[in-house]
C-alpha cells in the first residue's frame, strides 16, 4: 500500500520513482489529502493536462480571507501569471510572447548560445577540476541566454538565481525570505522598466513594455508576472535538463560513451533525459472545476489535481523497458514539457541550449567524469522540481 507521507518526506527524490510505479499500478489516481490529488499514469496524465474540466485560475474557488493571506501586490502577480490563467487570458498572453520563442526564432540564437558556452568552458579549463558543473556551467548559460534575450543587464542576472530559489522554496512552505525577495525582485524589475520606457532596445522587455501602453494587450500586473514568469523558467528548466541528463551519463557509463563516440545521437540523449530525470516532476496547480468522476475516484469542486510528469515518463505502458536509460531510443513521446495549453512556450529554447551544452562540454572534456563516483545524489528539496544541489566533476585525465 502507498503510503501518504512519503510525497512529503525529505528524502522523497530518491524514492520518487519506486513509489510512482507502486501509484500506477495500485493506485493511480492518489489522494495526497482529502482534496488534493496526484494522476501517474502517461494517458491520464495527458487527459488531465489538455481537459477543459480542470482549470488554473483558483479565484473562482478561494476569495475573502483567502486572498487577505497574502499581500496585494505580490499576490497579483503570481494570480495574473500565464501558468495560472484560463483561456481567454492564458491565449491572450501566450500570444504575446509566443513569437519570441517559435522553432525559427530559436534556431537564430544559435550562434550566440554557442558562443556563451565556449567561454564558460574556456573559464572551467583555466579554474581545473574538481568543478561545480551546476554552478560553472548548466546554470550560467541559461542565465545569460534568457537575460539577453529580454534585456536583462550581465551585473544583475545572479540575483535572479536567489530570487527563483525563494519563489520555487514558498510554493513548498518552506522557511524562506518570500516577501522581502519578491519585493526586492518587484523594484528591481520597476527601476528597469523604467529605464526601458526612457531609452527602450531590442529586446523583449521594451517590446512588451510597448504592449502594455497599448493597454489593451497587457496590463501592469501581467506584465510584471510575464517578465517573473519567463525569467524563472526560462532558466530552471534548462539547468536541470543539463545537470539531470550529464547525471544520467554518469550513472550509466556505456552511454557516456556511445554519445563520446558518436555526438550525433546528443539530441536523443536531450529526449531521454527528459524521460529519465523530468527537470519538471509535477504539474502546476490545475483545479477541478465541477464534481467530477476521474478513473474511479470523486473529485470535488475546488480540488487539487497534480500531474506527475515523472511518473508519466516512466510508464511501463508506453515505455519500453521504462526504468533504463537508453539515449537511442526510438519511441519517446515524453511529456517533459507538459501537454496541451499549457505545454511549455520555452521548449525548443531548452532542447537547443541542452544539445549545444552537452556537445560542446563532451567535445571539450573528452574524459569527464565524476569527482566522487561513490557520493549519492543531493537532490533539490522543491516538490515541483527535480533538480541537483550540486554537480562535482573532474575534466582532466
Amino acid at each position: 500500500m502507498v503510503n501518504t507521507e512519503t510525497v512529503f518526506q525529505s528524502n522523497f527524490k530518491v524514492e520518487a520513482y519506486p513509489f510512482y510505479k507502486e501509484l500506477r499500478k495500485d493506485d493511480p489516481v492518489f489522494a495526497m489529502s482529502e482534496n488534493s490529488w496526484i494522476v501517474t499514469k502517461y494517458e491520464h496524465v495527458k487527459e488531465l493536462l489538455k481537459s477543459p474540466s480542470f482549470i488554473k485560475d483558483q479565484s473562482k474557488f478561494f476569495s475573502g480571507d483567502h486572498a487577505e493571506d497574502h499581500l496585494g501586490e505580490i499576490d497579483a502577480i503570481f494570480r495574473h501569471m500565464m501558468l495560472d490563467v484560463d483561456p481567454p487570458n492564458h491565449t491572450r498572453l501566450r500570444k504575446l510572447v509566443q513569437p519570441y520563442f517559435n522553432p525559427r526564432t530559436i534556431k537564430g540564437l544559435e550562434p550566440r548560445i554557442r558562443e556563451i558556452a565556449d567561454d564558460l568552458l574556456t573559464d572551467m579549463k583555466k579554474k581545473g577540476s574538481p568543478i561545480d558543473l551546476l554552478n560553472d556551467y548548466a546554470f550560467p548559460l541559461p542565465i545569460i541566454v534568457i537575460s539577453e534575450l529580454l534585456g536583462v543587464p550581465a551585473e544583475d542576472r545572479n540575483k535572479f538565481r536567489k530570487w527563483s530559489n525563494t519563489i520555487l522554496a514558498a510554493a513548498d512552505n518552506l522557511a524562506t525570505d518570500f516577501v522581502e525577495d519578491v519585493e526586492a525582485f518587484i523594484t528591481y524589475l520597476t527601476h528597469l522598466f523604467e529605464e526601458r520606457k526612457t531609452y527602450p532596445k531590442d529586446d523583449l522587455i521594451s517590446k512588451l513594455l510597448q504592449a502594455e501602453e497599448e493597454g489593451e494587450k497587457l496590463n501592469k500586473d501581467e506584465l510584471y508576472s510575464m517578465i517573473v514568469l519567463l525569467i524563472i523558467a526560462g532558466h530552471e528548466t534548462t539547468v536541470n535538463l543539463i545537470t539531470n541528463t550529464m547525471y544520467a551519463l554518469f550513472e550509466h557509463p556505456a552511454q557516456l560513451e556511445k554519445l563520446k563516440t558518436d555526438l550525433s545521437l546528443v539530441e536523443s540523449a536531450i529526449e531521454e533525459g527528459l524521460r529519465f530525470y523530468s527537470p519538471v516532476d509535477f504539474s502546476t496547480a490545475r483545479w477541478a472545476e465541477e464534481d467530477t468522476e476521474f478513473h474511479g475516484k470523486t473529485l470535488k469542486r475546488g480540488d487539487l489535481v497534480l500531474a506527475s510528469l515523472s511518473s508519466a515518463n516512466r510508464d511501463e505502458a508506453i515505455f519500453e523497458n521504462a526504468d533504463q536509460f537508453d539515449i537511442k531510443r526510438k519511441h519517446n513521446p515524453h511529456v517533459a514539457f507538459g501537454f496541451g495549453i499549457h505545454f511549455c512556450l520555452g521548449a525548443p529554447l531548452a532542447r537547443l541550449e541542452g544539445r549545444i551544452a552537452l556537445e560542446k562540454l563532451l567535445t571539450a572534456f573528452p574524459d569527464i567524469r565524476l569527482s566522487n563516483p561513490f557520493q549519492e545524489p543531493e537532490w533539490r528539496p522543491v516538490f515541483l522540481l527535480r533538480g541537483l544541489e550540486k554537480l562535482e566533476i573532474n575534466i582532466e585525465d
